[in-house]
């Protein structure tokens, strides 16, 4: 068999190959080109996406529409649609009133119509457009004349208005003044549970003469004049309460069994206090009864606020009605009627043989040790006291009455007000500066009641006058009882949180974030308190 000639065969494969081998290299150097051609496009996009973002949000900015200008320019369609809308709101009103409910209807309807229209404006940032405002315009202004053919004219729209909103005050002030003597009701009420518990322990006072006998031992007890220990006075009518201010102070003192409690109470909760207090343990914290009752020397003839209690003016001021809706129901609370709530300004006769006492309220909580009051440097002063005129208005001249020539003379009304319910007392100066005589010629001086309003710190800042030293503001914190805002770091360095006003930590009323810090100190296992449903 014969071969094929070398040189017919040979061209044809080397055409072949030079073909392959050039269409592989264009396609190399076209891929090459497109790989450097989109790397260098996203480099460019890495280091500069801001630059875009900012375009499309300059972009997106200049075709937005201020919507507020929109609104107030006298010339945009937006403005007479809210102007027509406001008038047609008030002939809705009008409607109503004359019970032509179809023509308030129909305004209704185009009010809704108009608030739509504005507000799809708003959210898409473009302008009302006249063919969309004219037909609603043109509604509008057909049921405004509509309304005012049929006597709905301005003067009976102003008129209409204004007895609508006279009305409207008259409701809000009854009902706030309503709400102000329904609160103070609620905050003189003796809670049922309370009740109980004075009904519970007098007859234990009345049924167990063990209790008669270790309350005589107490008031002969020698640590009752003891100079060297640490005397606290309370004068309070709520068992309760008083347990509290004690077992707080018990808790966190130091040294507990050096601590005197010197409590005063009346006719009516005398037996209550004895048995509670003979009845349970304060860690050896020695603990003094007295009725007052018992203070015979305390008499109309001797203090001149005695004798404004006893007048029938005053007691039926208290115990009456409220007439007087313009009188503050706070200023009408009977407690002012209370000895008890006067006696502090009687403490050194009460106590003769003291030189030094710690008063406490019976709505205070003691969270530290209280014995370093008795070591305060008072530098002559008569009682140590925290300045509330940190606070907005507390001076002078908010609690009397400079208009009156006997007040303005004599102090500056700028002085710098204090806080009563935790206050030390040098009973010695008291008693050199005759500081009881002075407090009688101001009550005196206030017998037609135009020199403060009722209370006794007005009478304390006079009486106090130039006597008083200021304490660090955290042994006495104020306002658990109307504050609901107080800063949660202020109340933990207190010393003493005050539960002043009608939200007392033992009433329903009072502010949830405060009372358990006041209810920690009630002794929950007592079966007075399970039976009582104390808690």
């Amino acid at each position: 068999m014969r071969r094929r000639a070398a040189e017919f065969r040979r061209p044809i494969r080397r055409k072949l190959s030079y073909g392959i081998c050039f269409l592989l290299g264009v396609f190399s150097v076209v891929g090459l080109v497109l790989f450097f051609l989109q790397h260098s496009y996203h480099e460019d996009r890495l280091k500069h996406p801001l630059l875009e973002r900012n375009k499309n949000v300059e972009h997106f900015a200049t075709d937005r529409l201020n919507f507020t200008e929109e609104i107030l320019s006298a010339a945009s369609f937006s403005r007479q649609l809210s102007e027509e809308m406001v008038l047609a709101k008030a002939y809705v009103v009008i409607a109503k009133e004359h019970n032509n409910l179809h023509l308030a209807w129909e305004l209704s309807s185009k009010i809704r119509s108009c608030q739509l229209l504005l507000s799809k404006a708003a959210m898409a940032g473009k302008p009302v457009t006249k063919e969309e405002a004219e037909p609603i315009i043109k509604s509008l202004s057909s049921l405004i004349f509509k309304a005012q053919d049929i006597h709905y004219d301005i003067a009976t729209t102003i008129v209409t208005m204004k007895s609508h909103i006279q009305a409207l005050e008259e409701r809000a002030i009854a009902a706030t003044v309503q709400s102000n003597v329904f609160a103070q009701i609620s905050a003189e009420a003796l809670p049922k549970s309370l009740h109980c518990l004075d009904v519970k322990l007098t007859s234990d006072w009345l049924k167990k003469p063990s209790l008669q006998k270790i309350s005589d031992e107490t008031r002969n007890s020698l640590r009752l004049t003891d100079p060297h220990l640490y005397h606290f006075c309370i004068f309070s009518d709520n068992v309760l309460a008083t347990s509290v201010v004690v077992n707080s102070t018990v808790l966190n003192a130091e040294y507990p069994m050096q601590l005197v409690f010197h409590i005063v109470t009346d006719g009516v909760n005398y037996g209550t206090m004895q048995a509670w207090f003979l009845g349970n343990d304060f860690k050896g914290a020695t603990i003094e009864i007295q009725n007052v009752e018992d203070f015979r020397w305390l008499n109309e003839s001797y203090s001149p606020i005695v004798k404004q209690l006893l007048n029938s003016e005053s007691r039926a001021f208290y115990f009456g009605a409220y007439p007087d809706v313009n009188a503050e129901p706070k200023l009408r609370n009977n407690k002012f009627l209370s000895l008890l709530n006067h006696l502090r300004f009687y403490i050194p006769e009460i106590y003769p043989q003291l030189e030094k006492i710690v008063f406490l309220d019976d709505d205070v909580v003691v969270q530290k040790d209280l014995t370093p009051l008795f070591s305060l440097e008072l530098h002559g002063n008569v009682i140590g006291a925290v300045e509330t005129c940190l606070e907005a208005f507390h001076r002078y001249y908010k609690y009397l009455n400079f208009t009156n020539s006997i007040i303005s003379s004599k102090f500056d009304p700028q002085t710098c007000a204090w806080s009563l319910g935790m206050n030390v007392f040098d009973l010695i100066q008291w008693r050199k500066s005759n500081v009881t005589a002075i407090y009688h010629y101001w009550q005196e001086q206030n017998a037609d009641g135009t020199l403060w309003r009722l209370g006794t710190l007005s009478p304390a800042l006079l009486s106090f006058y130039g006597l008083v030293e200021p304490l660090d503001r955290r042994w006495h914190v104020l306002g658990l009882g109307y504050d609901l805002n107080i800063d949660n770091r202020l109340i933990e360095s207190a010393a003493v949180i005050h539960f002043n006003g009608n939200m007392k930590p033992w009433l329903r009323l009072s502010i949830s974030r405060y009372r358990p810090l006041w209810h920690k100190y009630i002794n929950q296992s007592h079966p007075y308190f399970q039976e009582c449903a104390i808690g």
